[in-house]
């Protein structure tokens, strides 16, 4: 039993590690993060939980794997449903709930606990690999289902007094007849903004972690860890807006098309409003009509500059795991069913005897 590969504290759950087919990348990036916050608790050492405060600026705090996960990360009863769609968000959506990265539940009360989007990120990224490293920040690439799981993690709250609701949305909107046409949605959007922050604001003592953003640091651009290598990072549902919010200033200033981020904007309001109205959400509805001539197979992505400024930390300069410690997370020679991406460039990078 001893070199029977699996993941520390994934006892139980829908993928068997086992298995070579539970190693492959997409399998990987979501089930070694939750295998790394597994770890973590075992050594008391609490995630960086990224919050929204009154003042509509992110901070940080700690927050316990526990609570991450709604139960204790080493408890029989946790189980760790990866790619599956979150069942108390059902009654909420036309047709069928988009899969999230992982949806732990409570095997003896047969309960949903949380909903988690998992984005296992690289630092630095390109654009700040030859900064100091206070200043290394990951790329985050942002999928349409997020700004789902977000608007419905915004709007359950209010399913039984949408009335609320409808007050801070107001009656500003009811008058645009095609939102598909980016003349009738592009003034109104620093409208669409102040009242998402509004609604953040009513309801701050209601925001849940909504994405695990574990980092693995390398050596600058190189391919080889840092000794101090790995950390997890907790963006709760309320501060994940500011990736897009907050550059919708700038970005309506400089430009006059609909950007991705924008277009974010654009989809959650819509989803919102259109929750006020009928209580459902038909997402897959917003997200192929209101495209601008965008595709669609991200919502939007942000560099490691923009990620550091809310990112910036003790643990980001230097992550709390080493890399001594990645034997004690991946065991039973789980590493030998890993199929690693081939990528030329990378190839080309580590081998610089082609140009000798």
């Amino acid at each position: 039993m001893k070199n029977t590969p699996a993941l520390f504290g994934l006892k139980n759950s829908n993928r068997d590690f086992s298995q070579k087919d539970s190693w492959g990348k997409n399998q990987f990036n979501s089930s070694f993060p939750a295998a790394l916050a597994c770890y973590m608790h075992s050594k008391n050492v609490e995630p960086v939980y990224l919050k929204l405060n009154s003042q509509l600026q992110v901070e940080h705090s700690k927050i316990s794997v526990s609570e991450l996960f709604g139960l204790n990360p080493l408890s029989e009863k946790l189980f760790f449903a990866f790619e599956s769609d979150y069942l108390p968000y059902r009654p909420f959506v036309v047709g069928n709930l988009p899969r999230i990265d992982l949806v732990t539940q409570d095997l003896q009360q047969h309960t949903c606990l949380r909903g988690l989007e998992i984005k296992l990120t690289a630092l630095p990224d390109n654009t700040t690999c030859a900064l100091s490293e206070d200043e290394f920040g990951s790329e985050l690439v942002i999928r349409p289902d997020s700004i789902v799981y977000l608007a419905l993690s915004i709007v359950t709250s209010y399913h039984n007094n949408r009335d609320v609701l409808k007050n801070i949305v107001g009656n500003q909107f009811n008058n645009i007849r095609d939102w598909s046409e980016v003349e009738n949605v592009f003034a109104l959007i620093p409208d669409m903004v102040k009242t998402l922050n509004t609604i953040l604001l009513n309801t701050m003592e209601r925001q849940t972690p909504l994405i695990i953003q574990p980092v693995w640091k390398t050596l600058g651009k190189s391919p080889q860890l840092a000794q101090q290598c790995l950390d997890v990072f907790v963006w709760s549902n309320f501060a994940f807006t500011r990736l897009f919010l907050d550059l919708s200033h700038q970005e309506i200033t400089t430009t006059n098309k609909i950007t991705r981020q924008l277009r974010s904007i654009i989809w959650l309001f819509k989803m919102v409003f259109d929750f006020c109205r009928d209580g459902k959400i038909d997402y897959a509805k917003i997200i192929d009509s209101l495209s601008y001539n965008t595709k669609n197979d991200k919502a939007f992505a942000v560099s490691g500059k923009t990620t550091n400024v809310y990112m910036r930390s003790a643990e980001l300069a230097s992550p709390r795991i080493t890399q001594n410690e990645i034997k004690q997370i991946i065991l039973g020679d789980g590493h030998l069913l890993l199929s690693p991406e081939r990528r030329f460039d990378a190839i080309i990078f580590n081998s610089p005897y082609l140009f000798e």
